[in-house]
């Protein structure tokens, strides 16, 4: 079966709905971006996939051995997490909490999983920093260490790249595309089209229901990509 599974999966918040009646698979080793307009349902969804919010209706189901607290997930920043008073080191273990469960602390596995994500992402010569004290890029470097420590299979990522420069942006694009090359399953939520249509292999289109879902150069085709793009679904 898929990795995840939606089924006629319905969503709100009080008397608004925000998603309603989506299905779509995402099989093991996808890098999926989903799109759409603020207030499409994309953070929402993420939410269900997470087990942050109960579907209304359908069925969200997982395969391959996949449970919930073992999903990576990077959610968007606010001001007051960037002023985060703890060392690099810290905030990457952490990612390792589901993992140690009632033990009151970290096993040499877990500190073992930490280090090794830590020299993946490239942020060695910071562990002993404060993580108030980096720049943007760094600290979603960080925060990407750390949903690795909680995960082998997937990673869901929620505007990763919002108020990062270019320069930036595009490192940390091609972070997480290696990161997929290397077996992890990407689910990305993004307002940068040309972007998604670049690195990712598939797009999810939502108007809280779905509006595309398919292989990226068949996005590229679709009137809704070009309704978007005005024309220049090429950039």
């Amino acid at each position: 079966m898929a990795l995840i599974s939606c089924k006629n999966v319905t969503m709100g918040y009080e008397n608004q709905l925000a998603v309603e009646d989506v299905s779509f698979d995402i099989e093991d080793g996808d890098y999926v971006c989903i799109v759409g307009e603020n207030g499409s349902g994309k953070s929402t969804l993420l939410k269900g996939l997470l087990g942050l919010m109960k579907p209304r209706a359908g069925e969200i189901a997982f395969g391959d051995g996949l449970k919930q607290n073992m999903i990576g997930y990077l959610p968007q920043q606010t001001i007051v997490q960037r002023d985060f008073p703890a060392s690099v080191w810290e905030v990457v273990l952490s990612g390792c909490l589901n993992r140690r469960g009632m033990r009151p602390f970290y096993s040499p596995a877990e500190r073992r999983i930490a280090s090794a994500n830590i020299e993946k992402l490239g942020i060695g010569g910071l562990v002993k920093k404060s993580y108030r004290d980096l720049s943007g890029g760094q600290q979603q470097r960080v925060l990407l260490a750390r949903a690795l420590c909680a995960t082998e299979k997937l990673l869901l990522l929620d505007e990763p790249v919002t108020g990062l420069d270019p320069v930036v942006t595009s490192e940390l694009y091609a972070l997480i595309r290696q990161l997929n090359r290397e077996g992890v399953t990407i689910v990305m939520v993004s307002h940068d089209i040309n972007c998604s249509v670049h690195y990712a292999g598939k797009i999810l289109h939502m108007d809280t229901g779905v509006l595309f879902y398919g292989p990226s150069e068949k996005y590229l085709e679709s009137d809704v990509c070009r309704r978007l793009l005005g024309g220049d679904a090429h950039g």
